[in-house]
């Protein structure tokens, strides 16, 4: 699931919103509803057959529930907080970095102080403390 796509994110980005309700989201319906929402697209823009097709691609990556058979969808804790990272790395993170590594325009090529600069230092610190606060643990290196 590639999270180069639009869809896929604001697909993610209504699912987290809706975690919140103690019972879950109701339907294929609400899901639509409030991507289409999110998006500022219209009814005929995003249909429920392409709401219910997202689902099906977020349950197959185990990111929604649907216990049993009922209408109501879930989002697990742990998918949550993945949910959560995955947004949170994307737009916050790998956006200023990529942000920073442009080079400027009409002037000459910026040169990099190396890699003990106090910059990369901050970048990396600051990377550390949202990963602790997401949670979130790294596998250890394979030997």
């Amino acid at each position: 699931m590639p999270l180069r796509q639009a869809s896929i994110r604001a697909a993610l980005a209504a699912v987290l919103a809706l975690a919140v309700a103690p019972d879950g989201f109701s339907t294929v319906a609400q899901f639509t509803t409030k991507m289409a929402a999110m998006t500022g697209q219209t009814d005929a823009d995003y249909t429920t057959r392409q709401g219910a097709c997202d689902l099906r691609k977020l349950r197959g990556k185990q990111l929604v529930a649907k216990p049993g058979r009922t209408w109501r969808y879930h989002v697990p804790e742990a998918a949550a907080r993945t949910i959560a990272a995955l947004l949170t790395i994307r737009d916050q993170v790998i956006a200023r970095l990529l942000a920073g590594a442009r080079t400027p325009r009409g002037g000459a090529a910026h040169r990099s102080p190396g890699p003990g600069s106090t910059a990369t230092t901050r970048l990396c610190a600051s990377t550390c403390n949202l990963f602790q606060d997401l949670g979130l643990t790294t596998a250890p290196a394979a030997a």
